[in-house]
This record gives C-alpha cells, structure tokens and sequence, in this order.
C-alpha cells in the first residue's frame, strides 16, 4: 500500500476518537470502541453484496425449518465466508436513522444478527457495556457515519472509480494488521496505563520468525497440508505472515493455522482477521472426539486450549517478565509444588522432570508448552521458533526448572540454534531479544551441535522511532539471518559448539567441621532453661584436666550430659579452630563451597577436585548425593570484543594537548589576579 495512502488512513481513524468520542467516552475506552468498529465495518462490507441472498434464506419457511447448525453451513455457503449476519441492517442503512432510539434499536438488531464466531468477538470486545453510553447522545450516529465515510476504504476489495481504475485500495491481513497494532500502540501510549506493544510483535520481527521456521526447511516440505500453531497469538500477525510463507511455496501446500490468546481485545481482532481473510479457513477442528475452535481464548499455561494437539510449527513471542500466579489460581493451587500439568512435569521413563521456572516469569513455560506439540511420526517433524529475553538463557540453578528445560532440549538434541538480535526492535521496550530454533529433525551435520548466531548489528535504522523501536530487520537484513543460519558455517557473526559445552555439573565441597571446647562459655544469652545452664557449666568445671579440648568426640563423652542437652549445648560451648580434630561425618557448614565444573573438564569431576581444589584445602571432598547437572548459555562469553585501550603514547600526546591549550588560560586568570 502507498504510505501516503495508509498515513492519512491511519489518522482518519485515530482522529474519530477526539472527533466523536470526546467528552463522551473516558480516554483510555477510546480503543474499546473504535477497534471493534472498524472489525464491523470490514465484516459489513464483505456481507454487502450477498444480503439480500441471505435475507431471503432467512425467510424461507422450508429454510427456517432447518436445524440451526444446518442453516449456518447453507449460510457460510451463501456469504462465502464462516460468518453471516441474518439482521435487515447494513451500516450504510443504520446511518440512513436520525432518531436515536430508534438507531439504538436497529444497531443492537444489527449485532444480535451476526452469526456465533462474530458474536463471540463482540462480546471479547464487550461491545455492548461500551455502548450504553452512546444510546443517548448523538455519538453512535456520527460514528456510523465517520466508518462509512466514503473516502476511506476498510475492506479487503479495491475501490474502483467510474473508470474501473483502482481509487482506494483494498486492506488485506498484512496492513490491516499492522493498523491495528499502531492504533493500539497509540492508544495505550496516550491514554493507558498498559504498556505500549504489549500484545503484539511488529511485523518485520514476525516476518524474520517466519523466514527463520520455513526457509530453512524449504527441501523438505512436500504436498500436503501443514499446521501452524501461536501459543500467544495475540492479533494473529504471526500466523497469518506464516501462511503467506508457505504461500509463496507453491499453491500445492495447504496450511492449518491454530491459535490461543489472554487478552480479550487482541483475541477478538485476530479471530476476525483469520475470519476475513481466509474464506474457506476452518474456526473448529475435532480432536480426541472433541470439538474446539482452533483460536483459543484463555491462558495457554492453565487454559489449555489444544490439550493433546500436536503442530508441524510452532512460531510464538510469548510473554516475559510476568507473573503467572493467575495461573495457579486457575488450577486451584496455592504454590507450583502442586502442579501436575504433563507439559511442565513430563513422566520420561518412571522420572518426573521439572520445568517450571520462578512464578516471575512464563516465558520458559510456553517454550515447554512448545515441546509438548512435537510431531514424532513425520519426516518434518516439528520447529519451534521462539522468542525470549536473556534470562531463558541462564536462569535457574543446575536440578532448577529453567535449567533442567535447557537440560532435556540439550541431551535430547533438539536445539538447533539461537540467534541475539538488536535491541530496542520491539515498542515498549529496548531491551535484546533471542530467537531459540529448536526441532526434532536436525540436518546430518547439525547433530550434536548448536550454533550461535549473533545477528545484534543486522538491523536498518528507522527515519522515525516508534516507541522505543529504533530499528527493523528489512528484507535484506532477514535474508542475511537465514543465510548465516543455513551455511551452518564459522565466521564472526556465526560460532558452532558441541552440545555439552554448555552443560556443568553443579557440585557441593565440603569441608570437615572442626570444633574446640570453650572451658568459660557465655551462657547468659542461651536459649537454655537456667538449670540447663548450671547442669552445663558444672559439667565443663567437672572436666579432667587432661581432657581433649581439641577433639570433640572424644571430649564431648566426658561431659556425661544426656544426648538431647549436649546437642542443644554445642553451639554455646563450642567454636570452630582449624587445628581441631575432624568431628567425624559432619561438615562445616561455613566452609561449605559450591562449584561449576564444565562437562567438557577433562577428567571430570575428580580431576576438578585434585587440580582447582584440594592443592588449596586437602582436607575438602565432594558430597556426591548434590551433584547436579545443569546447563546455561552465554552469548558474551562467545561473542564479546573488549574494547582497545588507548596507548600509553596516544594518552600523553592528548594531555600535552589540553596542557598547551589551557597554558594561556590560566596565564590571563594569573594577570587579572595581579
């Protein structure tokens, strides 16, 4: 589309909120109201030429007759698209009514007439709560009018002049979409507490997602029908980009896209969105003997709404930085100790694994869901394209849920690399973003192996800052991503490491506790009953002289108090001394020391043990019951350049510049002074 076009499009729109709603409508309902008409009108429009058709249906005896789901199939069949709207009413004709009560009427006869999936978006939209406060001013009216105006076109066909010749053109998905996402990006910057760019993911990073889950696997994709799964659909940008890749593929393809959204505004655009431009796209789908719709409202992580439902890929931006206790209140829970969800504790074999990650976070919860969806049986099997914040690369202490999730991709070989991309890329926030490309189905010369992409200075500046977007990923930029993805070849923007290198055995080093008998100890701030004191302190006095002081458990037998009081005791009596005798099989707790040792440590653990620590305490040893495995990665391990220092000749020759310049200075202070 000419940007032109689309900018003055663009603020046609924007400025129907201060033309119509202000004084009527609180700022921040501003986006409740026009969002949801501007879907309407698209809706309106595609039903135009077949409304009479439709109305006569509905009038048919024989026709009304018909079980209601009968009547919807013969009515999808009438309108061409899975929705209808069986009320005499088209805006064009309710914009035609001066009289207020009795456009309030039609207008609710107008939505009440729409068919199941457009009801449902309505009431996501809540529409009609919003409305109430129209019924009784002028506003619904110029509304109508301002969406019907004749000089603006919401519909997905061109506008032709006398001529025939293209006057406004039509707004396919694509635009559409990237309309909608400004106009939310505007209305929660201006009038809302929300953050800007919560809901969705600007199109060139989706564009990259797609490019990165496809283009790589392009060989492989046969004839046949693939699905398309977005855990966090939000206005379905990711989808829809998604299926225009498979488009350009040829028109033997056939894809299925599925779909599941929290927030009730961006669900309700993106079903209609899917609605409108895809004529023949199914909204349900059965499984398991069970009918769903394939976009799915509700949280993904405690509202399952594809439970069992496996997808060829899976392409997401899932929320970050979150909390999910929502969730856990959804499953009735108090704590995640009682979760029992497969996708975030799987049985593999007879052990439990443990993915969930801090009740702060969700975003390792999505990528588990992900890894729940894999086909097994197909040559394809399943990619998983994912976007994260740093943290999902090393969160999460070794036997941890982040850690043990990084663990089972690892050892199971089902990543395939993971790409650091700019920052400020995204609206609300400037922070750096990874892609994770994770699959089943790893190419010969990927296997074992991960690549390491660092693609943080592949971006095209913006003219403008939108937000706090300072950049995009064009086309070619995009093109060189893949490129570096697919040669799976070292170089500097590209580093390629055996899976383990970023596995380590988390261990435990103790050392022997050492304790010395105190002959004079202050007992006075003991938690110890005042005849416990004296049974104690007549005990040390009663001592040999000879006694081993330095050795508790020869010494402490001496003492002849009851077990139970000599182990409340200890702590006051006693302090630790390094040339004290081992008190047998028990550590230090304050010495105690925990390390990394890299699996790829040559020799492992024991060789860690007798070259880094028992040179410096060979008293030290392993608790081997806390080993734990864990796995983290680091890009600025890899990939950072220091920055060069000047030399010490460069530095000099700069400060006998500023000497030479402020000579004169202070020469001129000096006189004045004099």
């Amino acid at each position: 589309m000419d940007q032109a076009y689309y900018n003055r499009l663009f603020n046609f729109l924007w400025n129907i909120a201060n033309d119509v709603l202000v004084q009527n409508v609180e700022k921040g309902d501003y986006k409740k109201i026009i969002l949801p008409f501007i879907v309407l009108r698209r809706l309106d429009l595609l039903l135009e030429q077949t409304k009479e058709t439709v109305l006569d249906f509905v009038n048919d005896e024989g026709f009304r007759e018909l079980p209601p789901e009968s009547q919807s199939e013969q009515l999808y069949v009438v309108t061409g698209y899975p929705f209808y709207n069986t009320s005499p009413f088209t805006m064009n004709l309710l914009k035609a009514e001066t009289d207020q009560t009795r456009l309030a009427q039609n207008f609710e006869a107008y939505l009440d007439g729409y068919s199941y999936h457009v009801q449902d978006i309505i009431r996501k939209f809540d529409l009609k709560h919003s409305l109430e406060r129209l019924f009784n001013s002028p506003c619904l009216g110029m509304l109508i009018s301002k969406f019907t105006d004749e000089n603006i076109n919401l519909g997905i066909e061109p506008v032709l002049d006398d001529n025939g010749n293209e006057k406004y053109p039509g707004l396919d998905n694509h635009t559409m979409g990237t309309l909608f996402e400004e106009l939310l990006r505007r209305f929660n910057e201006d009038f809302s507490v929300t953050e800007a760019g919560e809901h969705y993911t600007p199109r060139d990073y989706v564009r990259l997602l797609a490019d990165v889950a496809i283009k790589p696997v392009v060989g492989k994709i046969k004839k046949g029908t693939y699905e398309i799964y977005d855990a966090a659909c939000g206005t379905g940008g990711i989808l829809s980009v998604s299926e225009d890749t498979f488009k350009e593929l040829g028109s033997r393809i056939e894809t299925n896209i599925y779909g599941q959204e929290l927030q009730p505004d961006t669900y309700a655009i993106c079903k209609a969105e899917i609605m409108i431009s895809g004529k023949n796209k199914p909204l349900d789908y059965t499984y398991g003997g069970v009918k769903r719709e394939c976009f799915a409202f509700g949280s993904t992580i405690s509202q399952n709404g594809h439970e069992g439902k496996l997808f060829d890929f899976c392409i997401s931006n899932p929320p970050f930085g979150t909390p999910w206790k929502k969730d856990l209140e959804n499953w009735g829970y108090a704590n995640k100790d009682k979760i029992t969800d497969l996708r975030f504790r799987p049985l593999v074999g007879d052990e439990t694994l443990d993915f969930l990650p801090d009740i702060g976070d969700p975003q390792m919860l999505f990528l588990a869901n992900n890894l729940s969806r894999m086909k097994s049986d197909t040559a394809l099997g399943t990619r998983i394209v994912e976007i994260h914040n740093g943290s999902s690369l090393f969160t999460g202490d070794a036997g941890q849920g982040p850690s043990n999730l990084r663990r089972h991709i690892m050892e199971n070989d089902l990543l395939e690399a993971i790409i650091a991309m700019p920052e400020n890329m995204f609206y609300n926030t400037g922070i750096g973003t990874f892609v994770w490309v994770v699959t089943n189905r790893k190419e010969a010369r990927r296997k074992g192996k991960v690549q390491l992409i660092d693609a943080t200075a592949i971006k095209t500046p913006l003219r403008k800052n939108l937000g706090n977007k300072n950049c995009e990923t064009n086309a070619e930029d995009r093109a060189a991503i893949v490129k570096l993805l697919t040669d799976f070849a070292e170089n500097e923007r590209s580093k390629i490491f055996d899976n383990d290198e970023f596995g380590y055995w988390s261990i435990t080093v103790e050392r022997p506790l050492r304790l010395k008998l105190n002959l004079d100890p202050d007992l006075s701030e003991a938690k110890l009953k005042e005849s416990e004191k004296k049974e104690i302190a007549d005990a040390i006095a009663a001592l040999p002289a000879d006694a081993p002081l330095t050795d508790w458990d020869r010494c402490s037998p001496l003492l002849n108090l009851k077990k139970t009081l000599l182990k409340k005791a200890r702590p006051y009596i006693t302090e630790t001394c390094p040339e004290a005798e081992v008190v047998e099989g028990e550590p230090d707790p304050k010495l105690r020391d925990y390390e990394q040792v890299p699996l790829k440590y040559e020799g492992g653990i024991a060789a860690f043990m007798a070259n880094e620590v028992l040179p410096y305490a060979p008293d030290a040893y392993l608790d081997e019951s806390k080993t734990e495995i864990g796995y983290e990665l680091s890009f600025t391990k890899y990939f950072y350049k220091p920055v060069e220092l000047p030399s010490i000749e460069s530095l000099a020759a700069d400060i006998e510049a500023i000497e030479q310049r402020t000579d004169g200075i202070l020469k001129a202070i000096l006189a004045g002074v004099c």
